[in-house]
């Protein structure tokens, strides 16, 4: 089972699914979506894949207005990308034929707090698990504690966030000679976005197509 939605039809529907779901509406399609559950016994046909935070906020499924067999999500504190994520992604991509990839950050992340916490003190004691999570997102945040948002906490985790995102998505688009020669000649698209936890609104901020 294959689907047919190109990387701008995927991105056009996401986004119109967080508007709903930010409006506080959801579509009769995705609530009844539940029926399809035998259905999709025999197969599944998910339109986007979505790397995003373990966070518990965070839902893909809920915050895009999405329902039963729809995406294909992969949950990671702090977003970050590593080869099991990269394999993921190229699984998903080369078996339904998913053109559009979303790396989604959010607001006030945990992960992305804890390592500042570690840039700040270096000495802190973290499990060797959780100091693997935090080695990955320190060097796409190490250049912000040098300038004057090391002195602004708020401003200063919200930029770590945004650069965070970008670093993964820097890192799908060219940590893969599958994705790599996908979005050179595949159609694959892969963006960076930030879901506001205070809103409930999803901002596509990396890689945006145009035409979307």
């Amino acid at each position: 089972m294959k689907t047919t939605l190109d990387a701008i039809a995927a991105f056009r529907r996401l986004r119109d699914g967080n508007q709903r779901f930010a409006a506080g509406l959801r579509s009769i399609d995705t609530m009844a979506t539940h029926t399809k559950r035998a259905e999709l016994t025999s197969g599944q046909t998910p339109f986007a894949i979505i790397l995003g935070c373990s966070d518990s906020r965070v839902p893909a499924e809920i915050i895009f207005d999405q329902g039963l067999g729809d995406l294909f999500v992969i949950r990671v504190a702090g977003n970050v990308v590593a080869p099991s994520q990269i394999g993921s992604v190229e699984f998903a991509a080369a078996e339904f034929d998913i053109r559009l990839v979303v790396v989604l950050g959010h607001s006030q992340c945990g992960a992305v707090s804890a390592s500042i916490s570690a840039l700040r003190h270096p000495d802190e004691e973290h499990s060797l698990n959780i100091r693997s999570i935090v080695d990955r997102i320190r060097p796409a945040i190490a250049g912000l504690m040098s300038t004057e948002l090391r002195d602004q906490p708020a401003a200063l985790l919200q930029q770590a966030v945004r650069a965070n995102v970008r670093a993964s998505v820097n890192q799908m688009r060219h940590g893969s000679v599958m994705l790599e020669d996908l979005t050179n000649h595949g159609g694959l698209l892969i963006v960076g976005a930030e879901y506001s936890l205070e809103t409930g609104v999803v901002d596509f901020f990396d890689g945006i197509p145009e035409s979307g």
